[in-house]
């Protein structure tokens, strides 16, 4: 067994005042989930006292992290995923079609497939950039939301468009069907988005959030729902749906933000109704401004036709 390396890190200027877990990810590259461990196993100090997930760290603070060994981090297992489309891919980046009940990467508690195993299946290796369980990852959607995410093949690739992304440079464009009707019809939901003090893994319109961009316009409406095409300006964890579930228009068949489940199962949705339509950006080899874009899955595409129908 090799060695574990007790590392010294200091917080930036830019994360003062952010939580040890999110402010130690960015600055050791390991993942959220892999931070939190350390500091639940009281791995990580300041001054020689153990601190906690949710501390708040000040600029200028030295932090003593005692890494984990390679063995530690999450293991990959190449599986054959069902649905899984490659839609592009050459020497740098793959362009995948990821279907809903598939997460962008391993984490703790999901047994289930992700993008990252299913490209091991595809015998597809991608970059070695970024935190072990993640490698080539540089966005992600949730499991239940389907689409089009891009992986980077090469570490080029990788500071490429882990770049484009934090400089808003990427074209993100989703599809999803809410309740009820948005008034304005098209408009910009402009309101901070933070863990929600009340459930860990749940976020919410908060003061002090991070900023949070959502433009929208409405493709056709149905009185009970509207079909929306949206533009995330940022891109932060559940932005979609915590939007729409603050403007009392939650996306259906998502029950953890307040959807109506007579709907949902009317619809027969059994996930939110959420899809990663079109993704562009400029290729990261050669410069060349690139575009994809994804149909609708059959469960969402059944949820229209049923509304189309005078349903549910």
């Amino acid at each position: 067994m090799s060695e574990r390396i007790l590392e010294a890190v200091t917080v930036t200027e830019e994360l003062d005042g952010k939580r040890a877990d999110a402010a130690l990810a960015r600055l050791t590259g390991l993942s959220r989930t892999v931070v939190g461990r350390l500091l639940t196993e009281r791995e990580v100090t300041v001054d020689g006292k153990a601190i906690g997930k949710s501390e708040k760290l000040g600029s200028g603070t030295v932090v003593s992290v005692l890494m984990p060994e390679e063995n530690d981090l999450a293991e990959i297992t190449p599986e054959l995923v069902a649905g899984f489309e490659v839609i592009h891919c050459d020497a740098d980046i793959v362009v995948v079609d990821k279907p809903a009940g598939v997460a962008a990467h391993p984490s703790p508690g999901w047994k289930g497939p992700t993008v990252v195993s299913a490209l091991a299946g595809a015998g597809i290796p991608v970059s070695t950039s970024g935190a072990a369980e993640r490698q080539g990852i540089v966005h992600r959607l949730d499991v239940g939301t389907s689409g089009l995410m891009v992986v980077a093949r090469t570490e080029r690739a990788y500071t490429a468009l882990k770049r484009a992304f934090k400089q808003r440079t990427v074209e993100k464009v989703y599809h999803t069907l809410v309740q009820g009707l948005p008034d304005p019809l098209e408009g910009t939901i402009d309101a901070p988005i933070g863990r929600h003090p009340g459930y860990e893994w749940r976020f919410a319109v908060v003061d002090g959030g991070r900023e949070s961009v959502t433009h929208y316009e409405t493709l056709e409406a149905f009185g009970r729902a509207t079909l929306l095409e949206v533009h995330l300006e940022t891109g932060r964890t559940h932005q979609i749906r915590v939007h729409f579930s603050a403007l009392r228009h939650p996306c259906c068949g998502d029950l953890t933000y307040g959807a109506d489940p007579g709907l949902a199962a009317g619809l027969g949705l059994t996930r939110q109704w959420l899809h990663a339509r079109r993704l562009g950006f400029e290729h990261p080899a050669t410069g060349e401004r690139v575009s994809f874009e994804s149909p609708y899955p059959q469960d969402l595409d059944y949820a229209l036709e049923t509304l189309r129908d005078g349903g549910p």
